[in-house]
């Protein structure tokens, strides 16, 4: 069985409990969809335990990281977590050699990963790495169309925040509505995994799922988000809307 996790945005607290929550749950392989850093006061950490994961791919704010002129497209907030990320990272820094692995382990990132006929990304198939793919978007059947004609059976992202279930004939499901464990029939399917480190659907609980061939369930964690939260405001660089949005699951 396959954890499958996204945006953890460097949630340290949150990381721990989902890979505790995994171990338990009986999880043997791991892939993260992306977004180990951004907005969060513990990039270095996350970046570490992310090491050896089965697959691990680039998201949008490892791809700002790496590219640096890829961050003026983000929010204030979100451009200003990057740029002190960034010094957190420098190879110049005391902690030189772990940081240049850091670097390599982001440059090794892949931007998507296909196994038989499941597809890896953080975005959409269309754009693994900037596209969101939200509920409303059932309104929108040409771009479900055009993503769809990308999936061969199943696809995995993250990226919104948000997770849940689209299915080839236009259909957004909640976790909520399918009880948390959705089994995959034939018909073309993108599950949403939702995000490890800043949940955006209402529930502050660290999201992620478990992926056994046939079923995809939905696992929600309760982590210390208040420490995450502390260590969010002690940081100048960091906005505390960063923090207080962890608290609200927005």
């Amino acid at each position: 069985m396959k954890a499958i996790i996204s945006d953890i945005h460097a949630n340290l607290e949150a990381f721990q409990a989902v890979l505790a929550d995994m171990e338990r749950q009986g999880a043997t392989a791991l892939i993260c969809l992306g977004d180990f850093v951004g907005y969060g006061p513990d990039p270095k950490a996350c970046i570490d335990l992310a090491v050896g994961f089965e697959v691990a791919l680039r998201g949008n704010h490892e791809h700002a990281l790496l590219t640096e002129f890829e961050s003026s497209d983000f929010n204030v907030k979100a451009r200003n977590s990057i740029d002190w990320t960034r010094q957190q990272l420098n190879p110049l820094n005391e902690d030189r050699e772990a940081n240049l692995r850091r670097w390599d382990f982001l440059g090794s990132l892949e931007t998507s990963h296909k196994a038989d006929n499941i597809l890896y990304v953080h975005g959409t198939p269309r754009d693994p790495i900037a596209e969101y793919l939200y509920p409303r978007d059932i309104y929108r059947p040409e771009k479900l169309r055009s993503i769809f004609d990308m999936v061969d059976w199943l696809c995995f992202c993250g990226h919104t925040h948000v997770p849940g279930v689209w299915t080839q004939d236009m259909i957004y499901l909640t976790p909520q509505e399918v009880n948390y464990r959705y089994h995959l029939v034939n018909k073309k399917t993108v599950v949403n995994v939702g995000s490890v480190g800043q949940p955006r659907d209402g529930d502050r609980r660290a999201t992620y799922v478990l992926f056994d061939g046939s079923r995809v369930v939905f696992r929600k964690v309760d982590y210390r988000v208040e420490t995450t939260a502390r260590k969010i405001r002690s940081i100048a660089e960091l906005d505390p809307y960063l923090a207080e949005r962890l608290l609200e699951g927005r």
